[in-house]
């Protein structure tokens, strides 16, 4: 499945899509990048005079990346609009903050995929390629 197929597919529009690039997808991982638009709405208040992007939002960017987008790549034609990808767990590290107008590369490699639950290994690096946060992330295939 290609790349933009699979990104249509996702659940989310702007301003909560947080995928602009799939580097690369197999069976056994996912590669994708995301830029952070200053004028996103929570750099309003987080933190004033001095915006850094929420913890919730980094662990949010690696799961529609590391986890979604790897889940629609291996359910391929299964997946479909009474498919759903539900977060289940997550075990997050942040390192180093993110700022507005910064693009990250996710990178995530699948520790299983069996019983309709997926985990994955998962990393955030910034442009100069320093580790952000890293973690497990999981989630449930949900059929309706």
């Amino acid at each position: 499945m290609e790349s933009q197929k699979i990104i249509s597919k996702l659940p989310y529009s702007k301003p909560f899509l947080f995928v602009d690039e799939i580097v690369q997808i197999n069976e056994n991982g996912v590669e994708g990048t995301y830029t952070f638009d200053e004028n996103l709405d929570f750099y309003k208040g987080h933190f004033k005079d001095n915006p850094i992007t929420p913890g919730v939002i980094l662990t949010e960017v690696m799961a529609q990346i590391g986890l979604v987008c790897l889940g629609i790549f291996l359910l391929d034609n299964s997946f479909n609009k009474t498919t759903s990808i539900a977060l289940t767990s997550t075990e997050i590290e942040f390192l180093k903050p993110v700022f507005p107008k910064e693009k990250v590369t996710v990178i995530s490699e699948k520790v299983y995929f069996r019983f309709g639950k997926l985990k994955c290994k998962v990393r955030m690096k910034n442009e100069k390629g320093e580790e952000v946060c890293t973690g497990i992330i999981a989630g449930m295939v949900i059929s309706k």
